[in-house]
């Protein structure tokens, strides 16, 4: 591999996933934006994963640790305990994965619900709390007791409450939301002393801390406003899905796996589409590409290089336009396929750079 040209680790995955990701890499396809990249592969299909006993997750999230840029496909997780568990929790424990990221936005000509327009970033822990907790049961005076043992660290919550309040600042929105700090002031109340010292250290960025019921209760009232929302894991697993769904689909934005330095620089991106695998659509080409085609534009924001930033810019405004203009799956009600609206994305970034290279 060319040092010199970026490396994207490109995670297969299974069903209407993978379909989805083979949708992105023909807009990220060099041919079409005109750019160097190498692209690395990995089968993270379950087949794959049962076959290897998950080394290929091993072997992939080492190849992301080495280049910082990774884009992959939603893949199953196996419900029978003992089988190869969720990729995703290797790959994220591997690469020290500290925050996702989900950013609900207005899709244009696609009304949302309750009348939310400006953006709602849901910034949760990628690791711990409910996930992964050890779990039993016990019987007791003739009833049966199920016990959870949860955990979080200061590392994650401060990495979520700095992100949160960066992101606020570089967006101009404000940070609202937070834990259930005052039911849980230990274990929840880590989050919330977090938040409010990254509010001290960023005084320009409106604060507003909600309890986590509050906060779903207050989305609508709020909905002329930008905010970025802290999270727990689990309650960013739940809030993010409804905003996202509040935008008028799930599959209308990307997701973003990061992980940072000792600085709070991002020196890991995974990208990914928030949804499934969708086995219901597997084969039909009729699943939504859009969330996949961002998630890829994403990457090249983050390569962070004059030609990938332009070609991502490109990306977006095709994707967005091509909505607008009612070009659009049938989950936002429309009649395109998926490899139509992949085609009409890709004509449309090739248009973009071709007349942003005549008038410089």
């Amino acid at each position: 591999m060319d040092p010199s040209t970026p490396t994207i680790v490109v995670m297969q995955g299974d069903q209407t996933g993978q379909e989805l990701l083979a949708e992105a890499l023909r807009v990220l396809d060099p041919g079409v934006l005109g750019i160097p990249l190498t692209f690395l592969s990995f089968d993270l299909s379950l087949e794959n994963r049962r076959r290897t006993g998950n080394q290929v997750v091993l072997d992939a999230a080492a190849a992301l640790a080495a280049t910082g840029f990774g884009l992959k496909a939603a893949t199953i997780t196996p419900e029978t305990a003992g089988d190869v568990g969720s990729p995703n929790a290797i790959l994220r424990k591997e690469v020290d994965g500290k925050v996702i990221v989900r950013t609900g936005r207005r899709i244009p000509n696609v009304r949302p619900t309750g009348g939310v327009h400006s953006p709602i970033t849901v910034v949760r822990m990628a690791v711990d709390d409910a996930y992964g907790a050890q779990e039993w049961r016990e019987d007791s005076n003739g009833d049966e007791w199920a016990y959870r043992t949860e955990k979080i660290s200061r590392s994650t919550c401060r990495a979520v409450a700095e992100y949160s309040f960066y992101h606020a600042r570089r967006t101009g929105a404000k940070v609202f939301g937070g834990p259930k700090w005052t039911v849980s002031p230990v274990y929840e109340g880590m989050l919330k002393e977090e938040m409010d010292a990254a509010a001290r250290r960023y005084p320009g960025v409106r604060y507003e801390p909600q309890l986590i019921d509050a906060t779903y209760a207050l989305l609508i009232t709020n909905a002329g406003e930008a905010m970025v929302i802290p999270s727990l894991n689990r309650d960013g697993d739940c809030l993010s899905d409804l905003v996202l769904q509040m935008f008028g689909s799930i599959a209308g934005s990307e997701s973003l796996l990061l992980s940072f330095d000792a600085n709070f620089k991002v020196k890991v991106v995974m990208a990914e589409a928030p949804h499934g695998t969708a086995p219901s659509l597997q084969g039909k080409n009729l699943a939504n590409p859009m969330a996949m085609i961002l998630a890829g534009a994403t990457l090249l924001n983050y390569i962070d290089t004059p030609a990938t930033t332009r070609a991502a810019r490109a990306v977006y405004e095709a994707t967005l336009e091509a909505v607008y203009e009612g070009v659009r799956t049938f989950d936002l009600g429309g009649h395109y396929t998926t490899s139509d609206f992949t085609d009409e994305v890709i004509r449309r970034v090739r248009t973009k750079l071709e007349v942003w290279a005549v008038i410089g």
